[in-house]
């Protein structure tokens, strides 16, 4: 489905207002200003991502816009200016996905960052545990509806095995009282792989037990909701903790990648658990690229960063299984986990792939080349060990005439 959203608002000042904060969003924005224009609209395009509509239009007065777009089966945000609860219950109980009031710019200001989310929700999927098939029919409807991929667990148990098998899981809903293992239970399994920051986890209850919700959040849940909760409140729940921890994967980004590459820093390298039971298997390479000062001289730091990101493309092709960082200026490093000879083929494979590329920059093209060292793991030695180790190696590839791996 493309992203293309109908505006349909009769003020044309607030009109192209939202045209442009949705444009800056990343959608195509398609804008009616009557209900009349809407028909010739909808008659013409129905895959929209979203509508947002003006409850009252100078040929609609008591949103017929509303259940004109909702029949043609789009997703509806309801925008008016007076509150009425029997309208609101109204439109909530046909499925809008919200309704917002005009009244303020401070109210309006909601719509952008919840269009965002929507946009957002793509990238999501939400595991569903309750023993209960109508309930999780029901939570996954509306979860679906928000535009969130979910998967369905009838218990705990059958719930850890689906995040096994799913591990793109960000969210989970569960209920407590299920067989075999109930929603506490399997909360601290979970928790004790996957931190609230990885795995957020909304606990539901009917329960009429006053600590239910202290028992949700001990056990390792980021939020508590009551059953039979309200839809609006529902949204906004899952919403927060998808907003929480997209922060924190982000400030996780900035802080253990490098800038410019993408590749894990220095920070995320040194990081790394050091398992001492496979620490053998740890075979590091270290590398630099060749003369890299006469190219900054040469084609200025321009040329020279799009070097750095060419580099960066080629490790990842190579070596995307393993752990590849920058370690600064011109110099990388990788972490493999294999059979050593089989991580010298593809060491070597890397550098005849860089020898023979040209970087296009600007109006010229740039050549270069890296020279590598490469130490087998060992049980006795730490990855710092192994680090100095190739680092020697790489030295003596320079040493040596450079565009050369070095190893034993």
């Amino acid at each position: 489905m493309d992203n293309k959203v109908l505006v349909v608002e009769d003020s044309r000042a607030f009109r192209n207002y939202l045209q442009n904060q949705l444009t800056n969003l990343g959608y195509e924005v398609i804008c009616s200003e009557s209900l009349a224009e809407t028909k010739t609209i909808l008659a013409q395009e129905r895959d929209f991502f979203c509508t947002i509509l003006d409850y009252c239009l100078p040929d609609a007065q008591d949103g017929e816009a509303i259940d004109l777009v909702l029949d043609a089966k789009q997703k509806v945000v309801v925008l008016t200016a007076t509150f009425n609860d029997v309208i609101r219950e109204r439109f909530i109980a046909k499925g809008v996905l919200d309704y917002i009031l005009k009244d303020s710019m401070s109210s309006v200001s909601y719509l952008i960052p919840m269009m965002k989310r929507l946009l957002n929700n793509k990238q999501h999927h939400a595991l569903v545990v309750d023993d209960s098939k109508t309930v999780r029919r029901h939570v996954s409807q509306l979860l679906e509806h928000q535009y969130l991929h979910t998967t369905l667990a009838i218990d705990g148990k059958d719930a850890l095995q689906k995040i096994q098998d799913n591990p793109d899981i960000s969210i989970i809903i569960t209920d407590h009282d299920m067989p075999n293992m109930d929603g506490i239970e399997m909360i601290r399994e979970i928790r004790m792989k996957y931190s609230k920051n990885e795995l957020a986890i909304l606990g539901v209850s009917s329960s009429d037990d006053k600590t239910m919700t202290a028992r949700f959040l001990k056990a390792g849940a980021n939020d508590f909701l009551v059953k039979p909760f309200n839809q609006e409140e529902f949204y906004c729940r899952v919403h927060q903790l998808l907003d929480m921890k997209e922060a924190t994967s982000e400030l996780y980004r900035l802080a253990n990648e490098d800038a410019l590459t993408g590749l894990w820093n220095r920070r995320y390298f040194f990081s790394q658990d050091e398992n001492t039971s496979d620490s053998y298997q740890r075979h590091i390479a270290m590398m630099d690229i060749d003369y890299f000062k006469k190219v900054n001289d040469t084609y200025g730091h321009d040329g020279g960063d799009k070097v750095l990101t060419s580099i960066a493309h080629i490790l990842r092709l190579y070596f995307a299984d393993a752990v590849v960082a920058r370690f600064g200026g011109e110099e990388f490093c990788i972490q493999f986990c294999g059979e050593y000879q089989s991580f010298i083929n593809r060491l070597e494979n890397m550098r005849h792939r860089v020898e023979n590329t040209s970087i296009p920059f600007n109006e010229d093209s740039i050549r270069i080349t890296m020279s590598i060292g490469a130490v087998k793991g060992e049980k006795k030695r730490m990855v710092e060990q192994l680090i100095n180790i190739a680092d020697d190696r790489l030295y003596q590839a320079k040493n040596s005439g450079r565009n050369q791996l070095i190893y034993q």
